[in-house]
């Protein structure tokens, strides 16, 4: 299993999982604190076991990624129970633009005349998530909040990437990503137990829900990508996790029914575009900043 094939396949698998999240996440009868924090909590254990580099490099810079990626994991699922999953993923996948916006301050990167160009399509696409009132639906009880919370994530996502750059730039000094994955469910799960109890009765099948989330749609998910990226040029890989967002909103109208507006799509779109753009251009260049499969 070390062929081009096989890695573009786990990419397409680990972005198929990736993208049942907000589908799953609307499923389970729990609030949006106890998804967050036991979705998390199972996350970690199954990472923990399965991926080595995870149980290794643990530095205070793991912890200080990590916190960033436990707000983003906490904020997506929170913004999943309140707006649409398509408003969801799409404002998360802003976080290209805060990275472009934060590099010059945290990484020392420059900013080149076309991402000035990237940033104002960017920016476009997420005023239109802004436009107008988005009516409540039975899944997304407070579009408006959850809109906000969504856009948080994007920030967050940014921070987090900013921080894998930050701790690769340090070589093997700078601590291990996976076990800033790790330590980011770990902080989610302690920062969404408080909010979490008492737990009252479930049926067995939300607990089934949020198994399945821990287990697969994050865990399982990034031993995909881990093994994946290793093989792949940048380029492929990124529009390969494109998956993601593409099928996300799909999940959700099939599964719930929940159709997004039609600004929402119009923004996503743009969003989307522009990313898959500038990914493209990037290939000639320094990488994407802002790898897929963040929530």
């Amino acid at each position: 299993m070390s062929s081009p094939t096989s890695a573009r396949l786990r990419l397409a698998l680990a972005a198929l999982l990736f993208s049942t999240g907000g589908a799953a996440i609307k499923s389970a009868a729990f609030t949006g604190w106890q998804i967050a924090g036991f979705r998390s909590g199972v996350a970690a254990v199954v990472l923990w076991l399965l991926v080595p580099a995870a149980r290794r490099g643990w530095t205070w810079r793991v912890f200080l990624v990590g916190a960033a990626y436990a707000a983003t994991l906490v904020l997506f699922v929170l913004a999943n129970r309140l707006t649409t999953a398509a408003n969801t993923i799409f404002l998360q996948s802003t976080a290209p633009l805060y990275v472009l916006l934060l590099s010059p301050w945290l990484l020392r990167e420059s900013v080149r005349p076309a991402d000035v160009g990237f940033m104002a399509v960017v920016g476009l696409g997420l005023v239109l998530f802004f436009v107008g009132a988005e009516p409540p639906l039975a899944t997304a009880p407070d579009p408006a909040r959850g809109n906000l919370l969504a856009a948080a994530s994007g920030v967050t996502w940014a921070l987090t990437v900013c921080g894998l750059r930050w701790m690769g730039a340090r070589d093997s000094g700078g601590g291990s990503a996976m076990a800033a994955v790790v330590v980011g469910n770990l902080l989610a799960f302690a920062a969404a137990l408080p909010r979490s109890l008492p737990l009252g009765r479930h049926p067995i099948a939300d607990w089934g829900v949020i198994l399945y989330l821990g287990i697969f749609q994050i865990g399982l998910a990034y031993v995909l990508v881990t093994s994946g990226l290793r093989l792949l040029p940048a380029l492929e890989a990124s529009v390969i996790l494109l998956i993601e967002p593409a099928l996300n909103p799909l999940w959700a109208w099939a599964v719930h029914g929940e159709v997004p507006g039609g600004f929402a799509l119009a923004g996503g779109a743009i969003i989307l575009g522009a990313t898959t753009l500038r990914t493209w251009l990037d290939a000639r260049g320094r990488p994407a900043p802002a790898p897929a499969g963040s929530g």
